[in-house]
């Protein structure tokens, strides 16, 4: 298993599942889907998640998920970042590459007119849950590694200063400010 190879399991995970926003949705499928697969690709997958999360490490995401959920503890950042995954390469790349663009995301759009938030958190477990299913074990503690970046400095400011964060995600502000 490699990334491409990743983004298909979420991509046919989303195809199988009513609402494609529903991020535990999606996990629960991809989650039997991964589980098909032999225990060495499972593994890989585990990485590959990781790797996916500290790519998504940024301070402009976390400010804009810290927007959308009306505050955003590490964990809770975590969960979003599940969330985003659940969405597919597409809306991830972009997302991570301008955290603004999620305030053109339907699913943004209609959690800010229900108050809802955006969590992912089962996202985090597939592959936990898919060996321990193709297995019944579990997945080995040291079987991946995390390596989150050092956040941006210029971020460094608390995500309530809604002037600052307004002139820096103008579309989440127009949303949710």
């Amino acid at each position: 298993m490699d990334t491409k190879d990743f983004w298909k399991l979420i991509d046919d995970a989303r195809a199988l599942v009513v609402d494609p926003a529903d991020a535990e949705a999606v996990a629960e499928r991809a989650t039997a889907l991964l589980a098909e697969r032999p225990a060495d690709e499972i593994l890989t997958a585990q990485q590959l998640l990781w790797d996916l999360m500290a790519a998504s490490y940024r301070a402009p995401l976390w400010a804009a998920a810290y927007t959308i959920n009306g505050g955003c503890s590490d964990d809770g950042f975590d969960y979003f970042r599940g969330w985003l995954i659940a969405q597919g390469r597409e809306v991830f790349e972009r997302v991570v590459a301008d955290p603004d663009a999620l305030a053109g995301l339907p699913a943004v759009r209609a959690a800010a007119a229900e108050g809802a938030d955006l969590e992912g958190e089962d996202v985090l477990g597939v592959a936990w849950d898919a060996y321990r299913e193709a297995t019944g074990e579990e997945l080995p503690q040291d079987a991946f590694t995390i390596d989150y970046p050092d956040l941006a400095p210029e971020w460094d400011f608390d995500f309530d200063d809604a002037e600052r964060v307004a002139l820096r995600l103008p579309g989440l502000d127009a949303l949710y400010g």
